[in-house]
């Protein structure tokens, strides 16, 4: 499958902002799936100089800063992405490690978990405790494969949780959500990181896009396509395995992945700091569209 993306930020401020610092984290990676061509972006007002550089998990961002007064910013990226799929199908194996033995596996290998640590530990938006073990407690089991436990994780949260916009912000935390049980993609994956993290296994969060699928009939609108979020697992006999909670589904060609971290706060796609005063409006409209 080949998309093209466009992804549209943009805020509006009471009053001027004279100093304005940004990173942008939207350029899609390119992985031995997935090839990224044509990444543009236009910013107004525009900025002297925009800087790229790679971050330390390998993501591409981009830094900009604005030192005139201006009262709206825009940004715009687009990128043309380009899925690929093996010409005989998936010729992936779940993996068939027990949860015990991929446990004592990280246990017995200095190396895999040094590698791995900083995907183990709590991180700025990824915490657990008792309560958020024993949630996923009954999708651990010692002789049932990793792989399938953290599917069943997945498949939990899915089904007991609803999907709520605006119903958190990036700051919900997951206790929060957990007692609520709603939210939105950020806050499943976050929660199935943190219980995956509970049992002593390596997750990440991955960012990027989902194509949508207009109902039957009818044309997708512009713009309704969203940023999506899902997690990543180290599964010992198989590496990094990505699995979608939000909508319970292994990610496949419809999945664009942006960039990975420990959390959302490894990769917003936007962050930035202003200097100015009074309320501002953000709006962020997406299209993921086949071509």
């Amino acid at each position: 499958m080949k998309y093209k993306l466009i992804h549209k930020t943009e805020y509006k401020y009471a009053e001027a902002v004279n100093n304005y610092h940004s990173l942008l984290c939207l350029t899609p990676r390119s992985l031995p799936d997935q090839l990224c061509k044509n990444f543009t972006i236009n910013i107004s007002p525009e900025p002297s100089q925009i800087i790229d550089r790679k971050d330390f998990y390998g993501n591409t961002t981009h830094y900009f800063s604005l030192h005139s007064p201006h009262k709206t910013l825009t940004v715009l990226t687009t990128a043309m992405v380009e899925r690929l799929v093996d010409a005989n199908g998936s010729l992936f194996l779940p993996s068939e490690e027990s949860f015990e033995m991929a446990r004592q596996r990280l246990l017995g290998d200095r190396a895999m978990k040094i590698s791995l640590l900083e995907y183990m530990l709590p991180s700025p938006m990824v915490k657990w405790d008792q309560e958020v073990r024993e949630f996923a407690r009954d999708c651990f089991q010692e002789d049932m494969p990793l792989y399938e436990c953290v599917k069943t994780l997945c498949s939990k949260i899915y089904n007991q949780f609803d999907f709520v916009p605006d119903f958190t912000t990036v700051h919900t935390p997951i206790k929060e959500v957990l007692a609520a049980r709603k939210g939105v993609c950020q806050d499943f994956s976050h929660l199935a990181i943190a219980c995956i993290r509970s049992f002593g296994f390596a997750a990440r969060y991955v960012s990027g896009y989902l194509e949508t699928l207009p109902p039957p009939g009818k044309q997708k609108l512009q713009g309704s396509d969203a940023s999506h979020a899902w997690i990543s697992v180290y599964i010992p006999d198989h590496g990094w395995c990505d699995f979608d909670p939000t909508n319970n589904v292994v990610p496949g060609e419809r999945h664009i992945v942006t960039a990975w971290g420990r959390d959302y706060s490894d990769v917003p796609p936007l962050k930035g700091i202003i200097f100015s005063y009074g309320k501002h409006t953000l709006s962020v409209e997406v299209d993921v569209i086949p071509v």
